[in-house]
């Protein structure tokens, strides 16, 4: 009996049938809520992101008290269904990030968005890049996650919905965009 032998045309069609069916298997899934970045406490609202190291110099642009390169927060923020603090709880966006740009204010995020309630209840995605805070909107990588997010992908663009630049308090939009 003689061996059959596969052409490089049936080769090409099988690995495009195999990348298709791949592709087809992978779902997008898109996420909305609010961050609450509540830096100056108040007796309603405890503060969720705190400096723990300071800086060396100002950057340029910064409103009232100045952001310095190098001063490195932490942030427990709550995750919320609606831009208003009594909306809905989702989470908490849990991580730091250190001013890393001498040039403008910016720095690198590094968070997990941690969800407590919902069908995500229990899992994480994990998020890093760079989030200069002026643009209008900010794209951070999302490179991996838990639970029902394990493995995914994606991306998540930021939004600043509101600033108060007395306080440093802020609403952040986050609409996520993931292939699990």
């Amino acid at each position: 009996m003689a061996k059959s032998k596969l052409s490089t045309v049936q080769l090409q069609l099988i690995t495009v049938s195999m990348a298709l069916a791949a592709a087809a298997a992978t779902t997008t899934t898109h996420l909305r809520f609010y961050m609450h970045d509540i830096v100056t406490a108040t007796a309603e609202s405890p503060a969720t992101g705190v400096r723990v190291a300071r800086g060396t110099t100002p950057l340029p642009g910064d409103p009232g008290t100045p952001a310095r390169f190098g001063d490195m927060h932490v942030i427990d923020d709550p995750l919320t269904e609606g831009p208003d603090a009594a909306s809905p709880a989702v989470g908490r966006a849990q991580g730091f990030y250190p001013f890393a740009d001498q040039q403008q204010l910016a720095v690198i995020f590094s968070l997990n968005i941690v969800f407590t309630a919902g069908k995500h209840n229990g899992s994480y995605l994990v998020v890093n890049g760079k989030d200069a805070f002026f643009d209008e909107v900010r794209e951070l990588a999302v490179i991996g996650g838990a639970g029902r997010f394990r493995g995914a992908t994606g991306y998540a663009l930021l939004r600043t919905h509101y600033f108060n630049s007395t306080t440093k308090n802020a609403v952040v939009k986050i609409d996520m965009y993931l292939h699990v």
